[in-house]
């Protein structure tokens, strides 16, 4: 019995087939002509590429694709950028409408690559943690196994030796700072506790990860005052579609002390229009309500309905620059607030751009006369411990208590 040689024309009848599909995606996806032009012209270059190198379907994967990228002549290093992700895109394109079924490179990665992949799914699916707070731990993961020697599918044993977990930490964080020491402790942590949930270990050596002090109340919270958040508010260019959609998104910070990553989670379901309300995905998957009040609704009301645009996607704010998605993460609210600060004149005190106007919304409520349980309520706290720190920057009160200095001959 012979088998069939394998139809590397079925490729070439595929990839013209599939051509236009994949730009029209792209087309939906907010891209400019141009941008559609170019790719259609590496997808052609790919799909003529493969033909004259009897490339079959079966073969087609991410080592194909760095072949193609790296065909001579040499180009521009620009031009192979575009030529990378234009060849990814179309390969994903491919896979998600079940034209390919070979495994792809990332499924057949090295076993750093798969430890990296489970720990990811432990983390959304066991831990059930925020996806935040993933991509906060993430990093630092994939950091320690690349210094790892893993063999046969699994971690070295000098890998989960304390004395060498803790020489990494120690090297990592020379000349880091507290926060980031104490992320990278943590996520440590919860890697060993993975490693010995899923038996890679026989015992769990996560508490031989040295913990990192972080004294509550140590100093008071960086903020914003009502009269800077006010000029920086004012200091936005309102003329453009960008600039109303920072608008509102500077508003819900500083009228409702959203945190940056419920910014980018709001969904247009979300808001309640009739109601006057929004829904408001908090840490732990928590759900809550807040009323959308006076400029803050008006704005976002005003950026859905002239700027938004349509997209499939249901985030209510969107990237500027195609592909007109949701934005990122946390970290483009973010840029956004930098940028306005810049723009303002405004000097950032301290870390954590956004969390500057939920600090000024508290500070602004206690000098107001508000407790610290009705803090605690609008900021969605599930302990009044964590509202404790903004009773710091109440001067007026503390002056109330505040005791006499000590001086030679008593107190005066």
């Amino acid at each position: 019995m012979t088998t069939a040689p394998p139809d590397d024309k079925a490729l070439q009848r595929l990839l013209n087939e599939e051509i236009e599909p994949f730009l029209e995606h792209h087309r939906a996806l907010g891209y400019a002509d141009e941008t559609v032009q170019r790719r259609r012209t590496i997808a052609r270059e790919f799909a003529q590429w493969a033909r004259r190198h009897l490339v079959v379907a079966d073969n087609l994967n991410s080592t194909r694709a760095a072949d193609f990228v790296a065909r001579p002549p040499q180009r521009a290093k620009s031009r192979l950028a575009v030529e990378r992700a234009t060849v990814r895109l179309l390969l994903k394109h491919l896979r998600a409408r079940g034209r390919l079924h070979g495994p792809d490179l990332k499924e057949t990665g090295s076993d750093r690559d798969s430890y990296l992949r489970r720990y990811e799914d432990y983390l959304r699916k066991d831990r059930g943690l925020a996806e935040n707070s993933v991509h906060v731990y993430i990093p630092f993961i994939r950091d320690f196994l690349s210094t790892q020697p893993v063999h046969g599918g699994g971690l070295g044993q000098d890998a989960i030796e304390a004395p060498n977990v803790r020489n990494f930490l120690l090297t990592r964080t020379k000349d880091r700072s507290g926060e980031y020491t104490r992320l990278l402790a943590t996520s440590l942590r919860s890697f060993f506790r993975f490693l010995f949930f899923i038996g890679e270990t026989g015992r769990d050596i996560s508490s031989s990860i040295p913990m990192v002090r972080k004294y509550r109340m140590s100093a008071p919270p960086s903020f914003l005052s009502p009269e800077q958040i006010e000029r920086v508010l004012a200091a936005t260019d309102r003329t453009m579609p960008t600039g109303r959609r920072d608008h509102a998104v500077l508003l819900l910070l500083a009228r409702l002390g959203l945190r940056a990553g419920e910014v980018v989670s709001l969904e247009l379901d979300d808001i309640r229009w009739r109601s006057g309300e929004i829904v408001i995905r908090g840490k732990g998957r928590m759900l809550d309500q807040l009323p959308l009040v006076g400029d803050a609704g008006e704005a976002l009301a005003a950026y859905v309905r002239d700027d938004r645009g349509v997209s499939s996607s249901r985030r209510v704010f969107l990237r500027s620059w195609a592909p007109r998605v949701g934005l990122t993460g946390p970290a483009a609210v973010g840029h956004i607030v930098r940028k306005a600060l810049i723009r303002a004149g405004v000097q950032r005190p301290g870390r954590g751009a956004a969390h500057l106007f939920r600090h000024g919304l508290a500070t602004k409520m206690i000098r107001y006369g508000a407790s610290i349980a009705e803090i605690a309520e609008v900021l969605r706290h599930r302990s009044q411990n964590t509202t404790a720190i903004y009773s710091q920057v109440s001067l007026e009160a503390l002056r109330t208590v505040a005791q006499p200095w000590p001086t030679r001959g008593g107190v005066r």
